[in-house]
């Protein structure tokens, strides 16, 4: 795996309204391992100096966690506490949809002027705003790499009666991206190594 000198990491909507005292809004998550593998991301692509996205969904609904002036709204910690430390460019991205290239400022634009080709996305929700940018950044005609394990989603019930567990539809995420030619999904370890990360 060839990982560029300016792979761009997008985090994606890593914020405290999907932490455990939202649990009730949610439902039950899979993969507890998410927030330690997206905060050696971002370690990794900061001390590489390699540009680095954050996005955060605002949401329209006041109902929302994520709803802007909610306490939910802000980045949790393990994404807040690293803001700024890194040598290269940081982006901050606002949202009210699913997908990061619907945001503002226009992340294509920013990635497009630094001359980006590949980008990394990592985060929650893994079927929801993950996937959506992942889709519409391969067909945007980004390299793009998802890293399975740094990321989580919620069960979810649909049509007619039926219900998927958060594990289900991560394995749906990654049959459908990497099958379907959107994205080559990952483990964190093979990034890091690839990134040059000790």
């Amino acid at each position: 795996m060839d990982i560029e000198q300016n792979a761009a990491l997008v985090v994606v909507d890593v914020q405290k309204g999907f932490e455990e005292e939202y649990a009730e809004y949610w439902g039950r998550r899979d993969n507890p391992e998410a927030e330690g593998n997206i905060a050696s991301l971002i370690d990794a692509w900061q001390a590489s100096g390699r540009p680095v996205v954050l996005v955060r969904h605002d949401s329209r609904s006041k109902e929302s966690p994520l709803h802007p002036g909610s306490p939910g709204n802000a980045f949790q910690e393990c994404v807040e506490r690293r803001r700024g430390l890194g040598s290269g460019p940081e982006l901050v991205v606002s949202k009210s949809v699913n997908s990061a290239f619907y945001g503002t400022p226009d992340l294509d634009g920013w990635l497009r002027r630094a001359g980006v080709r590949q980008i990394v996305v990592a985060g929650i929700q893994t079927n929801m705003c993950n996937e959506t940018t992942a889709r519409m950044g391969g067909n945007l005609g980004y390299e793009v790499f998802f890293p399975i394990d740094a990321m989580h989603t919620f069960d979810l019930a649909g049509p007619f009666g039926w219900k998927a567990t958060a594990q289900e539809l991560t394995r749906a995420t990654a049959v459908n991206l990497h099958g379907g030619g959107f994205a080559r999904v990952v483990a964190t370890r093979e990034l890091l190594a690839a990134a040059g990360a000790r």
